[in-house]
């Protein structure tokens, strides 16, 4: 497993879904999973999803600057960190934003998110 790899197909994947619906991203988490949304922790698949689908605009587009990642512990996990800017529709300026992701291996070979933390960058 190159974890460099792995970490970019993850990233184009949950941020193209994102971008499209982002109740599909329930696939990506699990009921031990937990997000902290801009310092708000929030654990479990379905009370992840519905703090993302109510987010405060319909359509928005990741622009992906950075992704920097690492194995993580004997369980095959890996950390992957990501910034970049989060272009809202109809708004002219891009907002900067970091993301960390803490993926852990399924039974079936693939991954889901078991620690994602996300956090808007102010200059």
């Amino acid at each position: 497993m190159d974890p460099d790899a792995v970490a970019k197909a993850f990233v184009e994947h949950y941020y193209s879904t994102f971008d499209a619906n982002r109740a599909n991203l329930a696939g990506l988490y699990q009921d031990a999973s937990m997000l902290t949304f801009e310092g708000q922790k929030i654990q479990g698949t379905r009370q992840i999803v519905a703090k993302l689908t109510s987010l405060p605009f319909e359509q928005c587009k990741h622009i992906i600057s950075t992704v920097d990642s690492q194995p993580s512990g004997p369980a095959g996990g890996m950390l992957v960190f990501v910034s970049g800017n989060l272009q809202l529709a109809g708004e002219q300026h891009a907002l900067k934003f970091s993301q960390m992701f803490h993926l852990m291996p399924t039974p079936q070979g693939s991954f889901y998110v078991y620690n994602d933390i996300f956090r808007l960058n102010y200059a």
